[in-house]
């Protein structure tokens, strides 16, 4: 294992910690609780941030994701295509993530950290300047694609204890 392994798994299992705190002990009606009718609840923010480190590293990793290997989309039953991530949802998607158990959002996003850190222990320094997405000027490499995802989670996964915060000091 390298250090820029040891680096990225440190800053995604910042992501796992700081989505623990954030959904742990909370009821499924605390979770889904909005702070407005158009802002995101924790349950939303946790299962988006985890779709799409599971979407970006599966496929990084030319992998399948753990959404659909380990059957985490018919536990949730969302009334939305299984595919979706929750890049462009409305209000109204946002309300379906009611009635999900802290547990459920934990368990997805612990699935996906593990495959996360499994993948990236197989990484060497020069796999980091591989191209990921050739739709981009510049190109997007798979170093930057960790790190947009890290940015990404971190800044959902803040916004989800900022939630918490709020609710629990109303």
């Amino acid at each position: 294992m390298s250090a820029s392994d040891d680096l990225l798994i440190d800053a995604f299992g910042r992501i796992r910690e700081v989505v623990h705190e954030a959904v742990d002990g909370l009821s499924p009606d605390e979770l889904a609780a909005r702070l407005d009718g158009g802002a995101n609840s924790i349950a939303w923010l946790v299962w988006h941030l985890t779709r799409i480190q599971d979407d970006h590293i599966a496929d990084a990793a030319g992998t399948e994701q753990v959404w659909f290997s380990q059957d985490w989309s018919k536990r949730f039953e969302l009334p939305f295509s299984r595919r979706a991530t929750g890049y462009g949802h409305s209000a109204k998607d946002v309300s379906a993530l009611a009635g999900i158990p802290a547990e459920l959002l934990a368990g997805y996003h612990d699935a996906v950290h593990d495959r996360t850190v499994e993948y990236l222990g197989t990484l060497k320094v020069a796999d980091l300047e591989r191209v990921v997405d050739a739709s981009w000027s510049p190109p997007v490499t798979l170093a930057v694609r960790l790190v947009s995802v890290i940015s990404d989670d971190l800044q959902h996964a803040g916004q989800a204890a900022f939630v918490r915060g709020v609710l629990e000091r109303r």
